[in-house]
């Protein structure tokens, strides 16, 4: 009997020592998976496994889509021996939501490209227009800089993260509304959130930095060593 414990004991070290890591990756709003599409590959291509979700990002707002991806994510996370977190955009509050709600034995790293932490001021500024409101739905009046009601839902940072910030803008009328530095649509100081990690700003724009060389090793590195 202690010999087939022994044998069992071994045989799912040797199991848990061989098992890949995973990539979660979440888009933004009125985004989809395919956004994603050239994380996924190259992910995949350095051996990760990779559940790029494509979420309801203008029909619910961020505590409900949390809850819409969570099966996904844990059933995904059971073929992981560490599972990370790459985010564009909203999907990095959707991310926040979802980890502070679950707390994974496997977490690994999670990195955000330039993502809303303390909201937008383009969103303070068209919440109340009517195509806003009817294109980018209950989540997109939560990307406002009134981040109050979203605090017991995102949470405080308790795992490593690293926020990837783009500098470029091809929107010069979001940029007009935004003080500062910008991406085109967020503020690189509006993306940073206390307890991160890493920080680095990159001539990337917000709209297609996913797809950027640049951006995709330098969030390797940081997934693979921690530090851009």
């Amino acid at each position: 009997m202690k010999k087939v414990i022994i044998a069992l004991v071994i045989f799912c070290v040797t199991i848990n020592a061989h098992a890949k890591e995973g990539v979660v990756l979440l888009h933004g709003i009125a985004r989809s998976a395919s956004n994603m599409e050239k994380f996924e590959t190259t992910l995949e291509e350095r051996g990760y496994n990779v559940l790029n979700i494509n979420y309801p990002s203008t029909s619910q707002p961020i505590e409900k889509i949390r809850q819409t991806i969570d099966a996904n994510i844990q059933n995904f996370t059971k073929q992981n021996s560490k599972t990370h977190f790459v985010t564009h955009s909203m999907g990095g509050l959707v991310a926040r939501a979802y980890l502070n709600n679950n707390k994974l034995n496997n977490l690994g790293r999670v990195v955000m490209l330039s993502p809303p932490n303390q909201g937008s001021e383009v969103a303070d500024f068209l919440k109340n227009n009517f195509l806003y409101k009817k294109i980018y739905g209950p989540a997109g009046q939560q990307l406002t800089t009134d981040q109050t009601a979203l605090h017991h839902i995102l949470g405080n940072i308790y795992y490593e993260l690293g926020i990837i910030a783009g500098t470029w803008s091809i929107d010069p009328v979001s940029s007009f509304i935004i003080p500062g530095d910008d991406d085109g649509k967020v503020s690189t100081e509006r993306m940073k959130v206390d307890g991160m990690k890493a920080f680095i700003e990159t001539p990337t724009t917000h709209t297609f930095m996913m797809k950027d060389d640049k951006v995709i090793n330098l969030t390797i590195r940081f997934i693979e060593q921690g530090h851009f």
